[in-house]
């Protein structure tokens, strides 16, 4: 298991649209994968819904978790597509 912290730059955070590029991105990977707030809530990174459900905002912190064959390569890329985020 791996975990990569990343923090939130996007002026809105992490909204519908790209919440919705994360879970795409997410399903594209054979690991179990989280995402975990400040607060130590953590949601399934497939649920759109569960990860709105954080608040995530400018200047916030997120942990992703991966566990699984294909778990670097996960933390890498959503970490950077969270990292980067555009509006």
């Amino acid at each position: 298991m791996g975990s990569k912290i990343v923090e939130i730059t996007n002026e809105n955070g992490l909204h519908t649209r790209q919440g919705n590029e994360f879970v795409v991105m997410a399903k594209n990977f054979s690991s179990e994968i989280h995402l975990e707030d400040e607060k130590g809530r953590k949601v399934s990174a497939l649920s759109l819904l569960k990860i709105l459900s954080l608040g995530i905002r400018k200047g916030m912190k997120v942990i992703i978790h991966a566990d699984g064959e294909d778990e670097v390569e996960a933390l890498e890329q959503l970490g950077e597509l969270l990292a980067n985020l555009k509006d």
